[in-house]
Formats: C-alpha cells, structure tokens, sequence
C-alpha cells in the first residue's frame, strides 16, 4: 500500500488572546488543538512553538500545553527561548516544533523587528528537524509548502482559512525520519 498525505481545509475564525492582548498574526481560533493532532502531541506533552512568543496566551483549552515553550526574536513577547529562528540552534527535548512565521518579508514588516527579521520557510523546517528525535514532527503554518526532505516524510497539507478577504494558508507537517545511526 503507497502512502499518502492527509489533506484537509480548516474554516477558522480569528482569535482573541488572553488578557486582552492585541497581536498581528496570532494563532487564528482553532487552530492549535487541530494542529497538536497532526504533530501526535497530547496537550501534556511538550511543543516548542517558533516565531510563537506570545502563543502562551491563546485563549482555548489544548492549545498550548502545560509543557510547551516558546521561542521569539522579539525580547517584546516574552519568550523561553530568546532565540533568532533563521539561526538557531532550536532547543531538544520537544515531542514535537510549531512554526507560525511571518509569512512573507512584507507580512514580517507588521512586527517590532521588520522586514529584515523574516526567516523562511525551508530555513525553520531544517532546524526544527534538527532539533527532534527520529519520529518527531514539525508543523509550519505559511504561505509557502517548504520543500521536501530526504530525511523526512510529509504527512500533512491542511488549508487554512480565516474569513473572506484573507490569504488561505497551509499547514504543512513533516516526520522526521530515522537516520541510518539510530535504525
């Protein structure tokens, strides 16, 4: 039997943070609880959320995670991990990486640190694999369907969108694969 990746549309509607912050491109209503799904991380299990400084406050159950962390340019939001997401290292010891990037260099000029900050697609899915263990996975929500990888399967591409007038987006999931060292 030949694989085949899952494929899906959410309908999504935007969301409202916690404690009444206001932030341009924040997790749209929904979507985190679809995506834990598709990453096989229960809400208890750890997520390390990237370009996600202020996930912390999305404001529905199974979201985010008792364990999640995250991980943010912008000193602004907060993050566990005051890190660059083009340079990285991402920390280990996560079942499983979630990006929400800016979408394009325009969209990152939306944000404290401008155009200049934008990291690409392709740039986070090859140091979030780098990050995890044979098995775990990488979910990125953008524009763009970062290429595929030799040393990982894509297991998902989930339309996503957040009332009329907007860009759909994708959520594109990869599994990493198993080197030839820890087969």
């Amino acid at each position: 039997m030949s694989y085949r990746p899952i494929t899906d549309r959410w309908i999504l509607a935007r969301a409202k943070l916690l404690e009444g912050r206001k932030y341009y491109g924040a997790y749209p209503g929904g979507f985190p609880e679809r995506a834990r799904v598709l990453l096989g991380a229960w809400p208890t299990e750890p997520v390390l959320h990237v370009c996600g400084g202020m996930a912390r406050y999305y404001p529905w159950e199974g979201g985010f995670g008792v364990n999640d962390k995250t991980l943010d340019l912008d000193p602004a939001t907060s993050p566990d991990f005051l890190i660059d997401a083009r340079e990285g290292p991402y920390p280990t010891g996560f079942r499983a990486v979630l990006a929400d990037p800016p979408y394009s260099a325009e969209d990152a000029g939306k944000y404290a640190l401008g155009e200049s900050s934008y990291p690409s697609p392709n740039r986070i899915l090859d140091l979030a694999l780098a990050s995890l263990p044979a098995g775990g996975r990488v979910g990125i929500l953008h524009y763009i369907t970062p290429g595929m990888r030799k040393d990982a399967k894509f297991i998902a591409s989930v339309s996503v969108m957040v009332g009329g007038n907007n860009r759909d987006r994708v959520f594109s999931v990869f599994q990493k694969s198993a080197s030839r060292s820890e087969a």
